[in-house]
């Protein structure tokens, strides 16, 4: 036994992790109040409504299969005349993984909290991608890659995606990759130009080539020859719906009353009996 009594080495006695209380979400914004009313069940419509996503909670109502991935985290000093003071700046990106992505940066003392507070600033910039099928190569129809050639900027990289045919996957660097796979897309052709190893500069022009995507305008024409979708490919059934159809009998179950059998009983006469 360790010195001191009970416990681990040094004499400390082993404390048990609490767990942290579920805290009731009070919305402070009107799009908060309207999502958590039921008012807004998408989280396109809540992109759509003209309200800045201003509350993390949101994306976690609306999008409640959203995944986080740590990008990069760095270290930056500062010298006072106290001495030297070290933070560290993380960069995380967020999605659903079907149309939904988001990138977040913070900067703090400890790794855990400011990887907390980077998750929440990527949950309050989400944007809805569009997919489709923009390979001449390929012709399938599916939302599987980019519908055309985006590109974006930060820094000095400078980065253009174009679509790819079916089969080919993510033809593009680690940090791309992450945040595409976030995103939806499957398939994809990445050309850079600049200092690619500076990893924060990379995964903002990534998500301006993605922010440039959400933003242009296509024509009419063009959305059913490429197979454009915004957004969720396959859009989840609600809790409400799912009771709809459960309530609902099959038409195999439901048989029909034999009427005419029983009357056809009740006038038959009774067996010994005389007219």
């Amino acid at each position: 036994m360790a010195r001191g009594g009970r416990g681990r080495k040094g004499g400390r006695p082993q404390r048990r992790r609490r767990e942290p209380t579920p805290v009731e979400w009070t919305p402070k914004t009107r799009l908060g109040r309207m999502v958590k009313s039921g008012e807004i069940k998408t989280m396109g419509e809540a992109l759509r409504s003209g309200l800045r996503v201003r509350e993390p909670e949101i994306a976690d109502i609306l999008l409640p299969n959203i995944e986080d991935e740590v990008i990069d985290v760095n270290m930056v000093q500062r010298m006072t005349d106290s001495g030297r003071r070290v933070k560290f700046v993380i960069t995380v990106a967020v999605g659903n993984n079907d149309g939904y992505v988001g990138i977040g940066q913070a900067k703090g003392k400890e790794v855990g909290g400011s990887i907390r507070k980077a998750i929440d600033n990527a949950k309050t910039n989400i944007i809805e991608i569009r997919r489709g099928c923009g390979s001449w190569e390929c012709g399938c129809g599916q939302p599987h890659t980019v519908p055309c050639a985006v590109s974006g900027k930060s820094g000095s990289v400078e980065i253009t995606f174009k679509p790819a045919p079916h089969g080919i996957g993510l033809a593009t660097g680690d940090v791309a990759k992450k945040i595409l796979t976030l995103a939806g897309v499957k398939d994809c052709w990445a050309f850079t130009r600049g200092k690619t190893k500076t990893t924060v500069n990379y995964a903002k022009a990534v998500f301006n080539a993605l922010e440039t995507n959400a933003d242009m305008r296509i024509m009419k024409s063009q959305v059913a020859k490429v197979g454009l979708k915004s957004g969720n490919i396959k859009q989840p059934e609600s809790v409400e719906q799912k009771a709809i159809v459960e309530e609902k009998p099959k038409p195999s179950d439901a048989k029909p009353e034999p009427k005419e059998e029983i009357k056809k009983e009740q006038t038959k006469p009774a067996e010994g009996a005389t007219e």
